[in-house]
């Protein structure tokens, strides 16, 4: 065979140069790296992953999800071809962590753990001891998204910083010619609702979850959706509502996207009095990755502080990465609905996982409240 490759050589040398050049675009090139990241929707900076991409030569796909029974199911279901995903720390970071869903971090191809908020870090050990199966993207609050202008008209004597003014029937029915929603998450509200009632967000007490189910009904006929997260962050911003129980970083979206567009009023956003629901979004690899080594770069690259200022700069949530801080836009870091003071943050708190048999409990709750019975 080799004596063959002069005579190969000169066939190839007479071939027109459009010829060769399709040849050449029919050969087998060398696979470039890929990354499938699984995330939510609008929760990067683009600039981060064009900047990735350049610097790494690790191409990026880049896929999104609406609700974390979409991300579970999908890891659940295996084979999910996925290097990053980004599950809340409870309860789907947890169960996936209980589940040996998610890769053990490699900490030597990770030296900018070193830049994390290791208090913050602390309060996701409870779910993952030594923190070995994840690193905090972003985190926030639960609380609730508000036009005054509207609701000072409707309702001047309800507290602007209270789940009253959303909780009580009578608040509630006063503000439902202006719109009121309540994000369809019975994980992020009922430990909201519990907490208001001064019982345990984590209760799995009959008594307790039905006076949680008996709040929500009370404000049931007055409330215009339950939508999903997305979908509140567009009524807000609309004007379409002027009420809203949902994450903290929703409503600053919405408070952004009035002011480009323009409109005539102003949305903000108010931590419950009572303690706000903390949550956090973690960086994780599944444990069947296809590309686990691109996935740890990934993650070292998006802790690094300027990419991660970058990146809240963009989507509006607080980051656990304090050497970003100085970098931020002064509007951002100054923001205490984007970071709480140090007096909403104390009194801010943590749900844990229901046992299986009471997250079915809260899921039959959840469906009575969405029915309206």
């Amino acid at each position: 065979m080799p004596a063959a490759r002069p005579d190969l050589r000169r066939f190839f040398q007479a071939l027109p140069i459009g010829l060769l050049l399709a040849f050449a675009a029919a050969l087998p090139l060398r696979a470039q790296p890929v990354l499938n990241v699984f995330n939510w929707a609008d929760y990067i900076d683009p600039a981060a992953l064009e900047r990735f991409q350049r610097e790494s030569g690790i191409r990026v796909r880049y896929d999104v999800y609406d609700s974390l029974e979409t991300l579970e199911g999908r890891l659940s279901a295996g084979r999910s071809g996925f290097d990053i995903v980004v599950p809340t720390s409870e309860p789907s970071f947890a169960r996936l962590v209980r589940a040996g869903a998610l890769r053990p971090l490699e900490t030597a191809r990770l030296p900018n753990l070193a830049q994390l908020d290791q208090a913050l870090m602390a309060r996701v050990a409870q779910v993952d001891p030594g923190n070995r199966h994840g690193v905090i993207y972003l985190w926030g609050t639960v609380g609730l998204g508000m036009r005054q202008d509207r609701i000072r008209a409707l309702a001047p004597d309800a507290p602007l910083d209270s789940l009253a003014l959303l909780l009580n029937p009578e608040n509630a029915r006063r503000l439902a010619g202006c719109g009121i929603a309540v994000m369809d998450s019975a994980t992020d509200v009922l430990p909201s609702i519990l907490r208001f009632l001064g019982r345990s967000p984590d209760s799995a007490d009959a008594a307790d979850l039905r006076a949680a189910e008996a709040a929500l009904l009370a404000i049931r006929p007055h409330l215009r959706s339950i939508p999903g997260s997305a979908a509140i962050v567009d009524a807000l911003a609309s004007g379409e509502i002027c009420l809203a129980l949902t994450y903290s970083g929703d409503v600053i979206q919405a408070a952004g996207r009035a002011r480009e567009a323009g409109r005539p009023f102003q949305i903000t956003y108010a931590a419950p009095r009572e303690g706000a629901q903390l949550w956090f979004d973690m960086l994780a690899i599944p444990a069947d990755a296809p590309n686990p080594e691109a996935a740890h770069a990934f993650i070292d690259f998006l802790l690094r502080p300027d990419v991660m200022a970058g990146i809240t700069n963009q989507v509006r949530y607080p980051n656990a990465v304090p050497a970003s801080r100085p970098l931020l836009r002064p509007e951002v870091a100054q923001d205490p609905s984007i970071y709480p003071s140090a007096e909403a943050f104390s009194r801010a708190f943590l749900a844990g996982t229901p046992a299986p048999a009471a997250e079915r409990v809260r899921a039959r709750l959840w469906a009575r409240f969405k029915a309206g019975r």
